[in-house]
């Protein structure tokens, strides 16, 4: 068994060996995998604009004097001779409105997990696309018509996000050789971070210039024309592609030993859950998605509370300027480059040898649930000013984006069969996790305001520790018995 053992590493060592030669030959950046990539990155952005600009847009859109009497919120007035409809909608059809995209994703996850690993994405994504982008046209006239049917649109639209955003990473089992899968998934995952960054920047300036309508019409072009990039451009298979060079192909399936042509036939449900590695890659994305929604959602309450300063009625100063959002969209952009920075140290980290894959997602994972517990800390025992606290708040947001090249895609490297399977399970828990997070901390600041900021960060910080140390402890980077295509682990 060792001589076996022995030979079976020495052949895995030569074919790495061998396609790192290989590799040098094969064009980098400007690659059919690297412009999958690009065009993913662009896809994420477009489907976050989307998804958040109605966010921004409804300040714009509800009469904020009048009482909202008006059912189902018709419209009560015009603005710029008609460019800036308004309606009273209550703050209770308000909240429904902005929470029924979580429905439909919500609703999406397991089943295109699932079916992800079973059937080819072209189609089933470009088509999911297209509909949230003539969704998000469609959302001004609906609006005329009642906040019932926008509603409507709202589940509908995040039924098709969900589809990309849960799709796509099935993508990567066939088109991401092993040392490039930090640079490719942490450029496309980077979009999520850049589209409300974007909106963030561009909406007020739209809103002011040509009308809220005008947001959902842009959005939902580009949307429309990238779908159109995506049906010209992609293949599921990178062998099927007309346009690649034969060399990178031959990089890309040569670097891809133990993936088996044949589709997969059912899930070794019990295995997975007997699996630590797995559940330390759930558990730390519980963790990620806890602290993310909890820093996201209660920044602007933090500030407001601790230092006295709403950043939404501030009006002097180019940084609180609510035509050009910077202040708040600086955490997006930082978060930007962390990924994209993560995502090339973790290749360069594997393409030397410097790192085993365990380590180099045991590194990067702990990067990104670590850092923003050692920046809320010093927000909470060392921050003596406003922009020293902006500075802590905006290192405890961005640096989390470390993760991307941690337990996001450690699934790709311990059950490729079964990635997009295991992708769709680990953010349905964290979505859970993300609201657990947002009605904890409510709750805790309505009991106790005085000493709420601590017991909530520290909760945090104690959700992350824990969580990244049983992943340092379990977490692997072979793939698992259990996920290979062996009719023995099949169950």
């Amino acid at each position: 068994m060792q001589v076996h053992g022995d030979q079976t590493h020495k052949q895995e060592e030569k074919h790495q060996m061998e396609n790192q030669c290989l590799a040098k030959k094969v064009p980098g950046f400007c690659s059919f995998r690297y412009g999958l990539a690009v065009v993913l990155h662009f896809c994420n952005i477009v489907i976050m604009a989307q998804r958040v600009c109605l966010n921004l847009t409804m300040v714009a859109m509800v009469n904020r004097t009048e009482p909202p009497h008006l059912p189902n919120g018709s419209a009560v007035e015009r603005l710029d001779d008609g460019k800036n409809p308004v309606y009273s909608w209550s703050l209770d059809i308000q909240g429904l409105i902005l929470s029924s995209v979580l429905f439909g994703m919500v609703v999406v996850q397991i089943p295109v997990g699932y079916l992800s690993g079973l059937y080819p994405m072209k189609r089933i994504l470009g088509f999911s696309m297209l509909l949230s982008s003539v969704l998000s046209m469609l959302i001004p006239p609906a609006a005329q018509a009642g906040a019932a049917l926008v509603i409507v649109c709202r589940v509908l639209q995040g039924v098709a996000q969900g589809i990309v955003s849960t799709g796509q990473h099935e993508i990567w089992v066939k088109w991401a050789p092993p040392l490039e899968r930090g640079r490719l998934t942490s450029m496309t995952l980077s979009g999520f971070v850049m589209g409300p960054f974007i909106v963030l920047l561009v909406s007020g300036f739209i809103c002011d210039l040509l009308g809220w309508p005008m947001v959902f019409y842009i959005f939902g072009i580009f949307g429309c024309i990238l779908s159109l990039c995506w049906f010209l451009l992609f293949y599921d298979d990178p062998k099927d592609h007309p346009y690649m060079s034969s060399r990178e192909k031959a990089y890309i399936t040569s670097s891809l030993p133990q993936q088996v042509s044949s589709r997969r036939q059912s899930l070794p449900i019990k295995a997975m859950l007997k699996s630590l590695p797995l559940w330390a890659i759930i558990i730390n994305t519980f963790a990620f998605i806890w602290s993310n929604s909890l820093l996201v959602t209660y920044t602007p309450t933090f500030i407001n509370t601790v230092l006295h300063v709403n950043i939404r009625e501030v009006h002097s100063g180019f940084l609180f300027a609510p035509q050009n959002g910077l202040l708040s969209s600086l955490s997006y952009l930082l978060a930007y480059i962390c990924g994209i920075v993560a995502g090339q140290l973790a290749d360069f980290l594997l393409s030397r040898k410097i790192f085993s894959v365990a380590n180099v997602r045991k590194l990067f994972s702990t990067l990104g649930i670590l850092s923003p517990v050692i920046f809320i800390m010093c927000l909470l025992y060392l921050s003596s000013s406003f922009y020293s606290t902006i500075i802590f708040l905006t290192l405890a947001n961005s640096t989390l984006s470390f993760s991307f090249c941690g337990q996001h895609i450690n699934a790709l490297d311990i059950a490729p069969s079964y990635y997009g399977f295991i992708k769709a399970v680990s953010a349905l828990i964290g979505m859970i996790g993300g609201l657990i997070s947002s009605a904890v901390a409510g709750l805790i600041l309505n009991q106790d305001p005085e000493n709420a900021w601590h017991k909530i960060f520290f909760l945090m910080s104690g959700i992350n520790v824990t969580c990244i140390t049983f992943y340092n402890v379990f977490a692997k980077g072979e793939i698992q018995d259990w996920a290979k295509e062996t009719k023995n682990t099949r169950l």
